[in-house]
């Protein structure tokens, strides 16, 4: 059973799959979107625009009127992608661009496709559809079984996330594509952060996505998924339009079409923050274990920015500073660097394991000085930007955050996929933007004036040397001598986890 089990985990050969590439920038600027585009980009040499996306429904329309106005490519490629409303939405916004002619292009990680493999086959069966799958399971049912096969394989993880058409507009940044993320269901909501950007940057996504495409993680999923017959396609779209007929669809779909900016947006309005861009992203190769560590997100950023001097502000809602990070951070605020940290309360995080790769190392980071925040489950955190609306609200009640970002000495500023953990460090592959916007980081600095401390608990030693959570009300200030709201039984779990060698997991 076990020589049976083994032989059918093995990947299918590459041989012969095809090679493309991003539509080339003369071709691309002869669509109406780059004829639209081109006079801004050239009025602005050298920078690109950018316009952050807060909100969860306008990052929500931003990539379905992308969809909708592609002539010629769209090249997507993200973590998860669930079979929900906003999903299936989105599934069907590009078989209708593919029915218009569009070449489409979707690579998605495998690890998160569970029911999604008839969809996958069916969009895949597309004559100018493709959909490749990273890291993939060969067996399908169950899928823990390719771990227990594979597991330094399948441990490694495409947690890229991006959306660009015609390589002349793109969107990333932290959200996958799922209704919580886009703040079409009324469960948990991710508080998250995306950026939409014209410019030269996105030539350098297009480059990486072709990587990607092209890397030896990515399969056909002709080759990983059994095949569906045409009327499947069929369905997909007579269910979509269901879908679309449905009341609390129709609802959400008239607040897109009436949301400022996809009226800017088709006005040539929307007023873009122009600034120095710079893609940074892992080599595809760490899917395999086998990428250098020059060739790593986190060491290009390290080259490009350099030691902090002034202050550092990080927003991850997966914060594990493992001991050689708190030794830096430490270090920093020695030096006289103002370093401040948000990331999720215990009763806010999904990932209670992840929290307890934080929580161990807490102390430690309160005595070296570093300032701890703890967004609380129910926030409405905002980042006012000057001549955009503003970053968006980080939050709603019942929120759980989980927008990437961290600013640097006022000049610098980050958003992308990437966590502040050893996983996105070491394991997964990650994308982000390292933006030089002073106003952008200027902004994260006023939040965290402002807006932070009214959202979320300040972590602080109390005289006696125990962790203490400082919570703003309208009544005044209280003080938690334990994690705000959580049980004795949640907390009792997150440290027996913390007491496990297991933080490069996490």
């Amino acid at each position: 059973m076990l020589v049976s089990l083994l032989g059918g985990c093995a990947l299918p050969s590459l041989e012969g799959r095809t090679d493309t590439q991003a539509i080339a920038l003369e071709q691309a600027r002869d669509t109406a979107l780059g004829q639209l585009i081109s006079p801004l980009v050239e009025a602005h040499p050298g920078f690109s625009g950018i316009y952050p996306l807060g909100d969860a429904k306008e990052a929500f329309a931003a990539r379905m009127l992308m969809a909708e106005s592609a002539e010629e490519t769209l090249d997507i490629q993200y973590y998860i992608w669930h079979s929900d409303t906003s999903g299936n939405l989105l599934f069907d916004a590009l078989r209708r661009a593919a029915d218009r002619g569009v070449r489409v292009r979707l690579l998605l990680d495998d690890n998160n496709t569970v029911g999604l493999d008839e969809t996958l086959a069916a969009l895949d069966s597309h004559p100018d559809i493709e959909v490749r799958l990273f890291n993939p399971f060969v067996v399908r049912k169950p899928r823990p079984t390719g771990y227990l096969t594979d597991f330094s394989r399948l441990n490694r993880r495409m947690h890229n996330k991006s959306f660009t058409i015609d390589n002349q507009i793109t969107v990333i940044g932290g959200r996958n594509i799922g209704d919580e993320y886009f703040g079409a269901t009324e469960d948990v909501l991710f508080a998250d952060l995306d950026v939409l950007a014209v410019g030269p940057v996105v030539q350098e996504v297009s480059d990486d996505f072709d990587r990607y495409w092209a890397s030896q993680s990515s399969y056909p999923a002709s080759r990983i998924v059994d095949s569906v017959g045409s009327d499947t396609l069929e369905r997909m779209t007579e269910r979509a339009l269901e879908l679309r007929n449905q009341p609390v669809s129709r609802a959400y779909l008239l607040a897109l079409e009436s949301s400022d900016l996809v009226n800017k947006l088709r006005r040539g309005e929307l007023k873009f923050e122009w600034a120095e861009t710079q893609m940074v992203s892992d080599d595809p190769s760490k899917g395999l274990g086998e990428a250098e560590a020059q060739e790593l997100l986190i060491s290009r950023l390290g080259d490009l920015l350099g030691e902090p001097t002034q202050q550092i502000e990080m927003v991850s809602p997966y914060f594990v500073p493992m001991a050689a990070g708190t030794e830096w951070l430490a270090e920093l605020a020695s030096n006289g660097v103002r370093v401040r940290v948000l990331t999720n309360a215990l009763e806010a995080t999904d990932v209670a394991a992840v929290h307890a790769g934080y929580s161990k190392r807490r102390r430690d980071l309160l005595e070296a000085g570093i300032e701890l925040y703890e967004l609380k489950r129910s926030s409405a955190l905002s980042i006012p930007v000057q001549h955009t609306s503003s970053f968006g609200r980080f939050g709603s009640s019942g929120s759980s955050l989980h927008a990437k970002t961290f600013s640097v000495d006022k000049k610098w500023i980050f958003i992308g996929s990437f966590n502040l953990d050893p996983r996105s460090a070491r394991i997964n592959t990650e994308l982000g933007f390292l933006i030089a916007s002073p106003m952008l980081a200027e902004a994260m600095d006023r939040a965290f004036n402002e807006n932070v401390p009214e959202n979320s608990y300040r972590v602080a030693l109390a005289d006696d040397g125990s962790v203490v959570w400082h919570e703003q009300t309208v009544d005044g200030e209280i003080i938690h001598h334990t994690e705000p709201n959580t049980g004795l039984l949640r907390r009792a779990g997150v440290k027996v986890i913390s007491w496990l060698p297991i933080d490069w997991l996490l």
